[in-house]
């Protein structure tokens, strides 16, 4: 089993060096391990108490970043060294202020976490929800150094419950500490022999808790807005998007419509212009301008960076990803007091199965569902109001997860 891991890892890393040819991403990904030892012994200085926190990309960040600026808070002398596997997180949080260092993890094999830990010498360890690599974490072991997993959740169907799998699954009695988000996963680990476990809960929702306070006023929405009832649809994919147009072309309710697409690409751009058949406006030309046209009743985000304090202008929030890989983050919504909607790929997501329950948020499957449920939230008001006052209680009850982690690590 070893064998085959070490022979898929590379694989992988040979993959990724061809594929760097002629991929953006796959290039950042090979130059950000070029002479990786040479560059870091001699730009690393270790200084006081230190923890790694590893997350694999941007949305495990996320996650993480929750504990790591609570950690700063009530410890301001400790150094973070944070490691991510994906350019799509080192690239964007490579600057990040509240960690000392950020770096890209090397390619897990054996030599590579023994010069990794000889030089980092870190004194507790934090992988952020699915990071299971297996020679860092037997070097760990082999150090006696505490490593924790936080905001981890687990399924039945995963790899680790797998006959063959017996092994890696050993690998979880490695963690000093496993914080799981939900009392199922606890109960599956415990059935598989693993004690060292606590429910923490997830700490996406401190994340967006600090972020709904500190949102940012955003003018153009608001002046585009004014007093219409107004959907904003964030991280909409084409197949969303062609739901979504075919309602808002046919104008069966006057809502305004603020469409933040997940890709901002110019041929996508266009394809969204030439998909509209009322009036819209991008978000940068009203910019220039200084308002949003008036008559205008789609504003296109054709930027990065926004989403999260544009939901505070919704009155209903649309979620993309529903019919592809998954939703994305529904509670950046929620927390504003709106209900959500998705598409139906979304049962991995605890959180919008629970909103699902309780009735925040709606999931439909077909053009005739969407045209119901939005026509209900412009037409019965007292629906509308009570749907995003449960998604908001929802998401204000679950907080605390990060105070629960920190607590732990710094008893240590």
């Amino acid at each position: 089993m070893i064998f085959i891991y070490r022979s898929i890892l590379l694989f992988y890393g040979c993959a990724i060096c061809f594929a760097s040819l002629f991929n953006k991403k796959a290039k950042a990904w090979c130059a950000g391990r070029k002479n990786y030892f040479d560059r870091l012994k001699k730009t690393y200085r270790r200084k006081g108490k230190t923890f790694w926190i590893h997350c694999a990309s941007l949305g495990e960040f996320e996650q993480g970043r929750p504990v790591i600026e609570l950690l700063k808070k009530k410890n301001p002398g400790i150094s973070i060294v944070l490691t991510f596997f994906s350019p799509s997180g080192y690239e964007v949080r490579k600057d990040y202020k509240e960690a000392d260092y950020v770096l890209y993890l090397p390619l897990d094999t054996p030599r590579n976490a023994k010069l990794f830990l000889e030089i980092i010498r870190p004194d507790i360890v934090v992988f952020v929800k699915y990071e299971f690599w297996y020679f860092f974490l037997m070097a760990l072991k082999e150090r006696e150094i505490p490593v924790f997993l936080i905001s981890a959740i687990f399924r039945h169907d995963q790899w680790f419950f797998k006959n063959c799998a017996g092994r890696f699954r050993k690998l979880l009695d490695v963690y000093t500490q496993i914080f799981v988000q939900d009392d199922d996963s606890k109960q599956l680990l415990k059935k598989h022999g693993i004690q060292n476990v606590q429910v923490a809960g997830d700490t996406r929702f401190d994340r967006v808790l600090t972020i709904a306070r500190a949102r940012k006023k955003i003018s153009v929405a608001e002046n585009f807005k004014t007093d219409h009832l107004t959907i904003v649809a964030g991280s909409t994919w084409k197949e969303d998007e062609e739901y979504l147009f075919k309602y808002v072309n046919q104008r069966i309710r006057p809502f305004k419509w603020i469409v933040a697409p997940h890709e901002i690409y110019q041929g996508h751009l266009k394809w969204i212009a030439g998909r509209l058949q009322v009036p819209f406006v991008f978000y940068s030309e009203a910019e220039q301008k200084g308002y949003a046209k008036a008559d205008a009743d789609v504003l296109v985000i054709d930027n990065i960076g926004m989403l999260s304090s544009l939901y505070a202008y919704a009155d209903v929030a649309y979620i993309g990803g529903g019919f592809g890989n998954g939703i994305h983050n529904i509670l950046e919504a929620a927390v504003f007091g709106v209900p959500v909607v998705f598409g139906p790929n979304y049962r991995k997501f605890r959180e919008a199965c629970e909103l699902l329950s309780l009735k925040g948020a709606f999931s439909y499957k077909k053009e005739d569902e969407l045209t119901r449920l939005l026509s209900e939230f412009y037409d019965n008001e007292p629906f509308r109001k009570q749907a995003g006052q449960i998604c908001q209680k929802f998401v204000y009850n679950s907080g605390g997860s990060a105070e629960i982690i920190v607590n732990n690590l710094l008893m240590i």
